[in-house]
């Protein structure tokens, strides 16, 4: 690899505030905030939309679609 030309490579702390997840892993991602995590050291900080804890499809709390009752209001509708 060139030396000088790629981002620096450290351990990153991803926060999911809806979810209340956080973990400690590594990257490039940048940011001026940090927290404190639990080895005692302070790493920066970066917040997320969505994670395992918090998208409908991880949780179970997707909505389901009603086949269904959709065939039934389709016969309803046009007598089939």
């Amino acid at each position: 690899m060139q030396q000088g030309i790629h981002p620096e490579y450290r351990p990153v702390v991803f926060r999911d505030k809806t979810g209340g997840l956080s973990f400690l892993t590594r990257s490039t991602a940048s940011s001026d905030r940090t927290v404190a995590w639990a080895d005692g050291r302070t790493y920066p900080v970066v917040d997320v939309e969505t994670s395992s804890a918090s998208h409908p499809f991880y949780t179970g709390r997707a909505r389901l679609m009603d086949t269904e009752g959709r065939v039934e209001l389709y016969r309803r509708r046009y007598g089939g």
